[in-house]
């Protein structure tokens, strides 16, 4: 099937030149973190992705980005060693295998027509393909520059898109590099589609659970009847044993209707403290976790791993009369990483937060 232009996109400047260049959300906020770690250094960044022809108009798709190990800059002259070269290559077989270079992005303090002949040397040397994309990012500005190579020149972009869509490959990649480089993922690392699919598991193992009950309860009302049958036939003409035949059934009885301590009932839960519960479903989830990875073929994070990763300092617990505002000036100072927060958590309301609720930390 052919691949349509994305939908959901939000369009940043003028996109009338070719090739029209679409980032995913994933990439374009990478990028923006990797500049707040660029203002002493000067950091580099492969793209990856697909460069398309679509409805007669040249199309670049990027859908990744790999930070590159070392990159030096002195005057004109970019320097990238082969050690950095090889450092790419492997980390783009293990996080887009099925994706191609698509151009690379360097972000310093400066402006670009100072490196013009720096960055075109490395261009045409390792992201030669026609449409290929060249970012420019400045570390201490907002400041950024799309070019594309077309004609054997780097030539300035008026605009390019956003596009947003499900990005596991690099939601994967910006997760287990995060320790490494400082960065954090922009969302929440238990995105709506792997909640989905862990609902989908937990379902699927609370039905194997009352379809086991199911066959606990058949077979011991079978056994009830064998009993009564074997019994009844040996006292028809005693009294006395009637009576005992009466009081091992009623006991028979009250072990089959009595709840079943493996898939739980409502009642057990009359009187408990709603605290206690709640922390009983969140340990059912965390059992359900460890099939996530047999069953999802890879397509979806795996949570269990990245929860792993993430210690108690990368969490805050929500305390009484704590807010979103109060919560960012605790922690940083200022209430500048509200935003932030919001997105780290999926929260589209700043103000349904609750106590004890544990909030991933940007």
């Amino acid at each position: 099937m052919e691949k349509q232009f994305p939908k959901n996109v939000r369009q940043i400047g003028n996109v009338s030149d070719e090739p029209k260049i679409y980032v995913e959300d994933y990439v374009d906020t990478y990028l923006s973190q990797l500049r707040e770690k660029a203002a002493e250094t000067a950091i580099g960044a492969a793209l990856v992705g697909e460069i398309q022809s679509l409805e007669d108009q040249n199309v670049v798709y990027i859908s990744g980005a790999i930070q590159m190990k070392e990159l030096e800059v002195k005057g004109t002259e970019i320097n990238i060693e082969e050690e950095t070269w090889k450092q790419l290559e492997e980390d783009k077989k293990e996080y887009f295998p099925s994706k191609e270079l698509v151009g690379w992005c360097l972000i310093e303090t400066g402006h670009p027509m100072g490196l013009n002949s720096g960055v075109k040397k490395v261009h045409e040397a390792s992201f030669s393909t026609e449409n290929s994309i060249f970012i420019w990012k400045d570390a201490l500005e907002t400041d950024e520059i799309y070019y594309a190579y077309k004609y054997h020149e780097l030539m300035q972009m008026g605009g390019h898109y956003i596009y947003y869509e499900k990005n596991p490959s690099m939601q994967n990649y910006m997760i287990n590099t995060r320790k490494k480089i400082g960065v954090t993922p922009s969302e929440v690392v238990e995105d709506r589609a792997a909640k989905d699919f862990r609902s989908a598991v937990r379902e699927k193992m609370e039905y194997k659970e009352q379809k086991g009950s199911s066959k606990f309860t058949y077979a011991t009302s079978v056994l009830l009847v064998v009993v009564v049958l074997a019994i009844g036939i040996s006292t028809v003409n005693n009294f006395d044993k009637m009576e005992a035949v009466q009081t091992s059934l009623e006991s028979l009885s009250q072990s089959v209707n009595k709840p079943e301590s493996k898939t739980g009932t409502v009642n057990e839960n009359e009187g408990e403290d709603p605290d206690k519960n709640a922390a009983a479903d969140d340990t059912k989830a965390e059992d359900t976790d460890a099939k996530d990875k047999e069953v999802s073929g890879g397509t979806v994070p795996e949570t269990s791993t990245i929860q792993e990763q993430l210690g108690d300092e990368d969490y805050y617990v929500v305390q009484k009369g704590d807010t979103l505002d109060s919560i960012s000036v605790k922690l940083y100072g200022n209430t500048s990483h509200v935003e932030a927060i919001c997105k780290m958590n999926g929260l589209s309301d700043g103000n349904l937060i609750f106590i004890g609720q544990k909030l991933l930390l940007p």
